[in-house]
């Protein structure tokens, strides 16, 4: 556990300009915000990672949302998929409360870290090849700095492929919901699909599914 760590790496994503794409993107996102987040001031700037820094479990997404993490500056706040997410891990035992609005909201994490693949939002939330591997290395690098983890729960078949490429398994594992795999070094990627709104209105993910999840990533983390 690091904090003064995590504390760099935080900086040193917040101020990542490496992708000209996304910095436009980004800012042009803040600069022409729809009515109902109309006068907010937004973030638009990389987002860094949250939580515990003694989390035994990282929950990694595909991207930082338009209007969500790009708004508050708080991985996985402030929009449909943050409240899906939140209420799962509140009731695996995993957030204080079901609910994440802000960044000053007082949410706090037990055991647990949330982050992106993709630090910045993208056009239409469809990184590029290089902007993913332009962002890895600070998922190294928040990897490195949490100690106690034992596992990555990748939100997504773009996080899941994300975290292999990251890790240089070959061959690569297809994803499925629930499906593992342990990297040598001992860290175990867990698949889930992502709990977009679209997910679960075409029923492809249920609250029950996730909470299933966040079950097996507790009993992998040590927790049960």
């Amino acid at each position: 556990m690091s904090l003064t760590e995590l504390d760099r790496v935080g900086a040193r994503i917040v101020s990542c300009v490496r992708c000209p794409r996304l910095v436009a993107w980004r800012t042009d996102v803040a600069a022409q915000a729809p009515d109902r987040y109309s006068g907010q001031a937004y973030w638009a700037r990389p987002v860094p990672g949250f939580g515990d820094p003694a989390a035994r479990i990282f929950v990694l997404g595909l991207a930082t949302a338009a209007h969500g993490g790009n708004r508050t500056g708080r991985a996985f706040t402030g929009n449909p998929t943050a409240s899906l997410l939140m209420r799962a891990l509140h009731r695996a035992g995993l957030a204080d409360r079901p609910v994440s609005d802000h960044a000053g909201d007082g949410l706090r994490l037990h055991r647990t870290w949330l982050a992106s693949a993709v630090r910045c939002a993208p056009p239409a939330n469809r990184p590029t090849p290089a902007e993913r591997d332009n962002c890895l290395p600070y998922l190294s690098a928040e990897v490195a700095a949490l100690d106690d983890l034992r596992v990555l729960v990748c939100l997504g078949g773009f996080a899941w492929r994300a975290a292999l490429h990251w890790a240089g398994v070959r061959p690569k594992p297809a994803f499925a919901h629930g499906g593992e795999h342990r990297l040598g070094s001992g860290l175990v990627l867990l698949g889930s699909y992502h709990p977009s709104p679209r997910n679960v209105h075409t029923g492809l993910l249920t609250e029950p599914m996730l909470d299933e999840v966040f079950a097996q990533a507790c009993g992998l983390a040590g927790f049960t």
